[in-house]
């Protein structure tokens, strides 16, 4: 039988999850209401000026990305660090950029600091890139193209 101690620590502990859920989801909220998301049809014509962000971690790029003339990954981690070089020095900060991620919570965050940072054509894909896959379309990866069955 749990002492009250322990019974009170883990009650401390579900408490400081639920806060912490909350205050992620108000953070997403935020970028959701502060960015501009597209849907996937905005992606079918896609010119060589956009550039896409795939927010993703490395072995999460490596299973597939969306293709298009200029893809860069960089992960959500990192992107404030990156961003200068991959992206300003690159294309400049009013390049249009279109942010993705799996199910769109992390390119609507990374949206939302490129355009903290100076960035003025920021934009993040509805859904993320399962929204791409759940009508019909392909990734690409070292195996080559992919589509969902």
């Amino acid at each position: 039988m749990k002492n009250v101690n322990t019974k009170l620590e883990e009650y401390v502990k579900r408490c400081d999850e639920v806060f912490l859920s909350e205050h992620l989801k108000a953070l997403i909220d935020e970028a959701n209401q502060s960015i501009e998301s597209i849907e996937v049809e905005d992606l079918y014509n896609i010119t060589k000026d956009i550039v896409l962000v795939d927010v993703r971690e490395p072995e999460e790029f490596s299973s597939g990305y969306i293709n298009a003339p200029t893809v860069l990954t960089i992960p959500r981690g990192k992107l404030e660090f990156m961003a200068i070089d991959k992206l300003a020095k690159q294309f400049g900060q009013d390049a249009p950029i279109v942010t993705y991620c799996l199910k769109g919570p992390r390119g609507a965050l990374a949206a939302l600091q490129l355009k903290k940072l100076g960035f003025t054509d920021v934009k993040n894909l509805k859904g993320g890139i399962l929204e791409w896959l759940s009508q019909g379309n392909s990734i690409h990866s070292y195996l080559g193209e992919l589509t969902l069955v």
